[in-house]
């Protein structure tokens, strides 16, 4: 392990000590009225969740959200919506002024793709995440989130992964056939918000690194896939934006509508990742959000991006996405969420489409089963021709893939799981590929705090 990643890690768990200290002593207390709380509207029991048995939680109160007076459940990645229904999952706890939760999943997997493309790789993956909010006056809301990601320990080349393309690991060459790792700093950002009304809150968000106002949540946060240690090949058209190093977001909330503008560095991060980067706001974004019933999210979003590609600096990118997340409860403690997304990217005159459809049932506490399909237009799988992108491919992908968890403690629970996928390429690729349909395949163990 780098030298500096213990300290790096323990930072999330410093701010969690921080915030406990500013409380004083370390003594249960009921939770105060947060900006928006609705006596009136209780929020729903989440599946699978004693949260009654919590030191200093009061659950005769609900917790709201920290962007408007809605349920804490609608509040996903960065600034992003998910349908109130959604599992809340994480550890809470009160103390003084401050609600903290703290979650998070460490997996250990072993990948295998297939064909000449392929190759075989263990490697560790997973986040860490400490948030913090309190009340500000009579209507105001601070939160403060940090997350961080062990992805830097599988190297720069990131883990194989058929059809996948996306950011270098030496600053010289692209990634091709490869998921690259995420940074070590997922998210630093600090919000606040404004109760207007019973319905009405205005917000703003900053973030070093943070998530612009585009695309759904990010991948590892949807409930539909998050328990699949497998990114989507669709990542850069959808939601690869989650990582941004500099975010400034402002926002209004009515009700089941969120409209919201982010100005961003539109560069995507480096091969270095465990550092800060910095770069000028130069990229935009516009997202427009509604939930019209708890189980459903809506969102349609735009963005005009900057020289995003560190190896194409001159090249800018115009992106649109529209999804759709729908969330039910199952029984008396399990769930089902599906997402279909399409996500478009255009520069030089090209435009790339991608389309995706997700979707995860948890019949009870022990079992999640998770599928995914996913169809894109890529033009980055073969080598460049005079400075340009290859030809464009249509290329698919199907996975599945069940995890069985067993509680180790109250709060932590051990996972054992696998996936297998096919992947589709057309003719022109089926020499690279060794076939038509080239296979992949991940076993992998989890431990998680819940």
């Amino acid at each position: 392990m780098r030298p500096i990643l213990v300290p790096v890690l323990s930072l999330p768990v410093l701010l969690l000590s921080a915030l406990l200290a500013s409380a004083g002593a370390a003594q249960a207390q009921t939770m105060p009225d947060m900006p928006g709380m609705d006596h009136s509207k209780m929020g729903h029991d989440m599946p699978g969740h004693d949260m009654g048995a919590m030191p200093g939680m009061d659950m005769s109160a609900p917790m709201t959200g920290a962007f408007g007076p809605y349920a804490i459940s609608r509040e996903a990645s960065g600034t992003a919506w998910q349908p109130d229904a959604t599992e809340h999952e994480g550890l809470h706890v009160m103390r003084g002024p401050w609600r903290i939760m703290v979650h998070g999943l460490l997996n250990g997997v072993y990948d295998h793709q297939g064909g000449p493309r392929g190759d075989d790789q263990s490697f560790v993956s997973g986040m860490f995440m400490v948030m913090a909010a309190r009340p500000v006056g009579e209507v105001g809301t601070l939160q403060l989130r940090a997350m961080v990601s062990p992805d830097p320990l599988m190297g720069p080349k990131g883990y194989p992964l058929l059809l996948a393309t996306g950011e270098t690991a030496d600053g010289k060459t692209p990634l091709v056939d490869r998921q690259h790792p995420h940074d070590l700093f997922m998210e630093l950002s600090a919000s606040y918000s404004v109760k207007l009304s019973g319905q009405d809150s205005v917000f703003v968000y900053a973030g070093l690194p943070g998530e612009p106002a585009f695309g759904p949540p990010a991948f590892m946060h949807r409930l539909s896939v998050m328990d699949s240690p497998e990114a989507p090949i669709s990542h850069h058209w959808l939601d690869s934006t989650h990582i941004s190093f500099g975010v400034l977001t402002a926002g209004f909330v009515h009700d089941g509508w969120k409209i919201e503008a982010s100005a961003y560095n539109g560069r995507e991060p480096d091969q270095h990742r465990y550092d800060i980067e910095t770069g000028s706001l130069d990229s935009s974004a516009v997202r427009l959000s509604w939930n019209p019933t708890a189980n459903l999210s809506l969102q349609t979003s735009w963005a005009e991006e900057k020289g995003p590609e560190q190896l194409e600096p001159d090249v800018n990118q115009r992106k649109v996405s529209a999804s759709a997340i729908y969330t039910l409860p199952v029984g008396d403690r399990g769930w089902w969420s599906t997402t279909a997304a399409w996500g478009r990217r255009s520069s030089e005159g090209v435009d790339l489409d991608a389309w995706v459809l997700e979707s995860a049932v948890k019949p009870n506490p022990a079992w999640t089963i998770f599928g995914r399909a996913e169809r894109v237009e890529n033009d980055e799988l073969t080598p460049a021709i005079a400075g340009r992108h290859g030809p464009t491919f249509t290329v698919g992908k199907i996975s599945l893939g069940a995890i069985r968890d067993w509680a180790v403690s109250d709060h932590v629970s051990f996972g054992l799981g696998g996936l297998y996928a096919m992947n589709f390429v057309p003719a022109g690729l089926e020499a690279a590929y060794g076939s038509a349909e080239p296979t992949g395949a991940m076993a992998f163990v989890r431990l998680k705090l819940h």
